[in-house]
């Protein structure tokens, strides 16, 4: 096992959870590697409208953001492996039957290539169809609001990262574990906890749906940082969770890992609902706004987490930070 500089690790937690630290705000950090939490630390939540903050501790459920995208990935990682979707048939909305939009693959919608129209800003709602899609008029069936956009390329032809995209898949898994006259959120949500949250021993994870009974896949799961870990813990192992227990098929990690697109906004590759770091072979990241970050480093046998608040112009200053946790694992 790669030996881990303990003492370089420490010197990147002071950087990250300095009281004046430019990027913003850390509220947890962890580092695991081989399967044990070897350095985690923990910070202040700050106050808001919605209530007072308070410390974190390793019981406290934080929001992923868009690393749920790679949560969803795992969900249809699970359905694919039994033959219940089937990545480069039409993928199932029936909204789209009849239309240009029915040609679209899950594959395609898994690699952020549908062609259809959507704006991803967390800022602008004049020109966000994401904040239209979460919090206006697209909030009580998200799926529905991203299916009905325009189609503006040949789908496979354009990359273009998408919350919506990522709930119209989100929906697809909802339909498929959902039985005859049942329930899709009661179904969905029985399916993630015994399929995939249990396996893993993400115990604390805690996924939103929408009033429709979509789960919100782009966005929104709550969870302690160990257990976002064990996520990445899951991906490190090709899908075999610390207890033996196969969750995903194998191979479904590298089909995660499998180039579609450069950002050259952020220097990341995408794949399929994972983001890959281009100085770290091999590696995977799941990422969310504000500086979520769960990164897979399988040639160190390490899983790194970071939560916090950090604005966009500022997240290269967290990215260098966990750069240096990652080479003191070199």
């Amino acid at each position: 096992m790669p030996t881990l500089d303990l003492a370089a690790v420490e010197r990147a937690a002071d950087a990250l959870f300095a009281p004046d630290a430019p990027h913003g705000i850390s509220l947890a950090l962890v580092v695991m590697q081989a399967g044990d939490v070897v350095f985690e630390r923990y910070g202040e939540q700050p106050d808001t409208p919605f209530g007072p903050g308070g410390p974190v501790t390793a019981d406290t459920t934080l929001i992923s953001w868009s690393m749920a995208k790679s949560i969803t990935h795992a969900a249809v990682g699970i359905l694919v492996g039994e033959g219940r979707l089937q990545l480069d048939a039409p993928a199932p909305v029936l909204e789209w039957q009849g239309t240009a939009k029915a040609a679209i693959t899950l594959q395609q919608l898994l690699n952020m290539r549908p062609g259809l129209e959507f704006v991803e800003d967390y800022v602008d709602d004049s020109v966000s169809h994401c904040l239209e899609m979460l919090y206006g008029a697209g909030k009580d069936d998200m799926a529905a609001y991203a299916a009905a956009l325009p189609l503006i390329h040949e789908p496979g032809a354009v990359w273009n990262y998408s919350s919506g995209t990522t709930n119209i898949v989100s929906r697809i898994v909802g339909d498929a574990v959902c039985p005859p006259g049942g329930d899709r959120r009661e179904s969905m949500e029985a399916f993630l906890h015994d399929r995939l949250f249990g396996p893993a021993g993400m115990h604390s994870a805690i996924p939103k749906f929408d009033p429709a009974g979509t789960f919100v896949g782009s966005s929104y799961v709550y969870a302690t940082a160990r257990d976002f870990a064990r996520f990445g813990e899951l991906y490190r192992n090709d899908g075999v969770a610390a207890g033996g227990t196969r969750v995903t098929p194998a191979g479904w990690a590298a089909h995660a890992a499998t180039f579609t697109a450069h950002d050259p906004d952020g220097g990341f590759d995408y794949g399929a609902q994972w983001w890959m770091w281009p100085d770290f072979a091999g590696s995977l990241g799941c990422h969310g706004y504000e500086g979520q970050y769960t990164v897979v480093l399988p040639d160190r046998q390490l899983v790194v987490v970071h939560l916090g608040k950090s604005p966009a112009d500022s997240r290269s200053i967290v990215d260098d930070r966990l750069r240096d946790i990652f080479r003191a694992a070199g």
